[in-house]
């Protein structure tokens, strides 16, 4: 081995004075050899001691050493002199300007710099060389992040995050990586293992079907409850996040339909963490909340604001409650079930003559049915809708488009419906 990689290899090793006591008896026979200088001024640098003008020597020796260069550079960044370390990246990058190494530290010293533009076509650049170069991909989200480009911003964090190794990484989320990329097969491809794996979860199950042309006409309960019980204690917060505000657009719409000077009984199904029960309970002379998922109605209780919480499947407590309800409310339950008409049809036996339906979904692009996303939840159509609720018995239905969350910064369209 070359005696200063030797000393380089000592210093890692944890002898960094054995390290210098060689490049010391390099540099006492020969004090211009620069390849000493170089490594001797990186290990003074290490240790917080001037090793740059070691190194600048070094390059003055030999200047056509690109890497020496982006070395310099990151010197320079570590004591806070951003100015001359752009300077050395890009003299790097006018020796080799195919190395992706060099561009990457470049749009970090000119992001530092103020420069988010600059920094950003630097990254570009980098990606563009190396497109799975880890750091680039990452210091590009950031950036695009930091410039409130959100859309943007996910897909290269999502294409970082998808580059192996894949030892520790949530199957879910990588699940979700790549159907944000939509690489689909890739998504099925993790659900499955994460399948075998763990043979008796049905989440794995749920999410494998809606990336692999298998949907079953809903989600089954045994997934929304191990689902939500697994997301309760941060399902607020991360709706937060996403910018969910489908209660205030619920508990706006309902402002505008119910007589003021009057109480209704309300069901809030599907009512999770109890996020719409400020909306309702002005209007209720009694809320009952119902939901799969023990978690949730644990967290719903600490609300204070529901008269009875009911553990049940939804369709099935509806039919059970034969003209119990004045109103019925469904805010992101919906989104669960594929096929409307059963839900539909339970909805209207539950609600007294007058009574009114209000719910979301998530809308598709074809008006005429229904389909399963990556994500696992269902989108439908407005026709399908409207036409599904009037053969359950629904004399009126309104159907409005509206911006009710985000995913991965991008807004996703839903449907505010109410049936009477």
């Amino acid at each position: 081995m070359h005696r200063p990689e030797l000393a380089l290899e000592l210093h890692f090793a944890g002898d960094p004075e054995g390290a210098e006591q060689i490049l010391d008896s390099i540099l006492e026979r020969n004090p211009q050899d620069a390849e000493c200088l170089h490594v001797l001024g990186l290990l003074k640098h290490r240790k917080g001691e001037d090793g740059i003008s070691l190194v600048r020597a070094s390059i003055a020796a030999h200047p056509e050493r690109a890497p020496w260069r982006n070395d310099l550079g990151n010197m320079l960044c570590e004591i806070g002199d951003a100015e001359s370390a752009a300077a050395a990246f890009l003299d790097a990058i006018e020796l080799d300007p195919g190395n992706p190494l060099y561009w990457n530290n470049l749009g970090a010293c000119l992001e530092a710099l103020g420069k988010p533009a600059e920094a950003e076509q630097s990254f570009r650049q980098s990606i563009a060389i190396c497109p799975e170069f880890r750091d680039a991909l990452s210091n590009l989200g950031n950036l695009l992040d930091a410039r409130g480009r959100e859309i943007e911003a996910s897909e290269f964090h999502c294409r970082a995050y998808v580059l192996p190794p894949h030892d520790g990484k949530p199957k879910e989320m990588l699940g979700i990586a790549y159907y944000r990329l939509g690489r689909i097969a890739d998504a099925a491809s993790v659900y499955r293992s994460w399948m075998e794996e763990e043979p008796e979860n049905p989440v794995p199950r749920h999410l494998h079907a809606s990336c692999a042309d298998a949907a079953p006409s809903r989600a089954s309960d045994e997934y929304i409850e191990k689902a939500f019980d697994d997301l309760s204690g941060k399902f607020d917060d991360q709706l937060a996040g996403l910018s969910y505000n489908a209660p205030s657009l619920i508990g706006e719409l309902l402002a505008g339909m119910l007589a003021p000077d009057r109480k209704y009984e309300i069901l809030d199904a599907g009512c999770g963490t109890g996020l719409c029960a400020s909306r309702l309970k002005p209007h209720a002379s009694t809320l009952v909340g119902v939901d799969l998922s023990s978690g949730m109605l644990e967290l719903a209780e600490k609300r204070g604001c529901y008269d009875v919480l009911i553990k049940a499947e939804l369709a099935s407590h509806l039919f059970t409650q034969q003209e119990r309800y004045d109103l019925v409310v469904a805010a992101d339950t919906l989104i669960y079930f594929g096929d409307l008409s059963v839900v539909s049809s339970n909805a209207k036996r539950a609600l007294r003559p007058g009574g009114c339906f209000v719910f979301t979904l998530e809308e598709s692009d074809n008006p005429f049915g229904w389909m399963i996303q990556p994500s696992g939840r269902y989108a439908h159509g407005s026709e399908y809708v409207r036409s599904v609720l009037r053969s359950a018995g629904f004399a009126s239905v309104s159907i409005q488009s509206r911006i009710m969350r985000h995913e991965f910064g991008n807004p996703l369209p839903f449907l505010l419906v109410a049936a009477s």
